[in-house]
């Protein structure tokens, strides 16, 4: 049996997009950012991602289902957010149809959203963020903003995929990864990639909210950051990070 993966379009999306998506990674610092960027900015539901890959549940809000993985926007400003974990076994169709639809939208940016993995989190205040990007010129681009580059190691996972699938289709592309815990919803990891998002987007994302409520956050997010471990653990994400032993 053939898995397919399609982004749903339940409202016409404006061709040029620039996408942000946020999906269940390292202290689930994508979902947290995206949640509140489209909290922030009223984004309206859109569309939604579809396959039999991914679990059999709705995401409840208000007493409505929402699907598990959704599409939300204001204006050319797009948010792809998965409330659950993406499984392993879906990863490489749901990012490359990510990156698919990105390329049929002529997207003028896909940013993805994650975090790096940091032994003495505890001990760090204002988690750093750093990018990595699809190719040289985007890369220039989001140095000039002042973001730092990751330059040596391995991402593991859809945004690892995203990346290359982006190269590939030559789609602009970054990923911005906040220092963050491995295992534990990061809130203050989030607020400090939506700090560099502004700047490379012009965007006035408030993240005040994000380190008040941090605790509240944390509780709400313990059931999926403990699926999503589940998965990552199948990906092995534990490689990531790690430098790889040849640079030519």
């Amino acid at each position: 049996m053939s898995h397919v993966v399609s982004v749903v379009e339940k409202e016409a999306i404006p061709e040029e997009p620039i996408i942000i998506a946020g999906l269940p990674d390292i202290g689930l610092v994508g979902v947290i950012a995206a949640v509140h960027i489209a909290s922030s900015l009223n984004m309206k539901d859109v569309g939604s991602v579809e396959s039999d890959l991914l679990p059999p549940l709705v995401v409840l809000y208000n007493g409505l289902p929402k699907p598990p993985v959704r599409i939300l926007s204001s204006g050319k400003l797009v948010v792809i957010l998965s409330e659950t974990a993406i499984p392993a076994s879906a990863v490489y169709k749901v990012a490359h149809a990510i990156v698919q639809w990105a390329l049929e939208k002529k997207a003028k940016l896909l940013v993805s959203i994650g975090g790096v993995a940091v032994e003495d989190r505890h001990s760090i205040d204002k988690p750093k963020v750093f990018a990595s990007a699809s190719d040289e010129a985007t890369l220039d681009t989001v140095k000039g903003k002042g973001v730092e580059p990751l330059d040596k190691g391995y991402i593991v996972g859809p945004y690892a995929l995203i990346l290359r699938y982006s190269a590939m289709q030559n789609i602009p592309a970054i990923s911005l990864l906040a220092e963050a815990f491995f295992n534990y919803p990061d809130p203050e990891a989030a607020a400090s990639a939506i700090t560099e998002l502004n700047k490379i987007l012009d965007l006035n994302v408030d993240v005040s909210k994000l380190r008040e409520k941090g605790e509240e956050i944390r509780l709400a997010s313990k059931d999926i950051m403990r699926r999503t471990q589940l998965e990552m653990a199948k990906m092995r994400k534990s490689q990531e990070y790690d430098v790889p032993p040849l640079h030519v």
